[in-house]
């Protein structure tokens, strides 16, 4: 299944919601898995982004939505790019 990197920045009211109740994070991940993506991984950051999920889904169209629907939402900003393994990219550059 491919696999996503999504980096997102919270907006103000992101921020207040984490500061008020930090476990809405793992909140939104059980939503982000109901919507058919599997978090694989996330970290919090410091620096120009405050997360990064690995997320695997099924293709293109549903990492969109997911996109979409969070940013919605107004307590956050995506950045959503699609990721392949090293030896993926090795094959593909031999075909």
């Amino acid at each position: 299944m491919p696999v996503y990197l999504m980096l997102t920045n919270l907006t103000d009211e992101g921020r207040k919601t984490v500061k008020e109740k930090p476990e809405r994070i793992k909140e939104v991940n059980k939503e982000v898995e109901a919507m058919g993506v599997k978090v694989l991984s996330q970290y919090a950051l410091l620096g120009a982004y405050d997360f990064v999920n690995i997320l695997e889904a099924p293709d293109n169209q549903t990492i969109a939505r997911v996109a979409v629907a969070l940013s919605a939402r107004g307590t956050l900003q995506t950045t959503t790019l699609a990721a392949l393994s090293v030896d993926e990219f090795i094959s593909i550059l031999k075909k």
